[in-house]
């Protein structure tokens, strides 16, 4: 049972890194995305504030890598099924999208109530 359990783990393990480097492959979106989100996680565990504020700041660069993961999935399981134009196809593409446009408006405001602002704000103050 323990082996069945590992080698299960294992496996399960294995496939998500799959999934990653095909992301990485065949969707630029995801490979932009993961470039710009390592130096913002690194940044943000480093950053001097509570560590609730540092789990939303990295919550929410991987919230986006997680969209564009699942929309990536729906747009080849929709092109798989047919490769026809059709209006619901192009719908729940465009709902995928949007999906991942709040991930990224939501990173946005994330990190501009915890870092930007606060930032700015010693910043003015330290000018004056």
């Amino acid at each position: 049972m323990i082996r069945f359990l590992k080698r299960r783990i294992v496996n399960t393990f294995l496939y998500s890194v799959d999934g990653i480097k095909a992301a990485w492959k065949m969707e630029e979106a995801f490979r932009i995305e993961s470039i710009l989100a390592l130096p913002l996680l690194i940044f943000a565990m480093f950053l001097p504030v509570m560590n609730i504020e540092k789990a939303l700041l990295m919550g929410s660069v991987l919230l986006v890598l997680i969209t564009e993961l699942l929309n990536a999935g729906l747009e080849k399981t929709i092109d798989r099924i047919s490769t026809h134009k059709h209006p619901l196809s192009k719908m729940v593409k465009d709902m995928g999208s949007a999906a991942v446009l709040f991930a990224l408006l939501n990173g946005m405001v994330v990190w501009s109530l915890i870092v930007v602002i606060p930032f700015f704000k010693e910043w003015i103050v330290r000018m004056q």
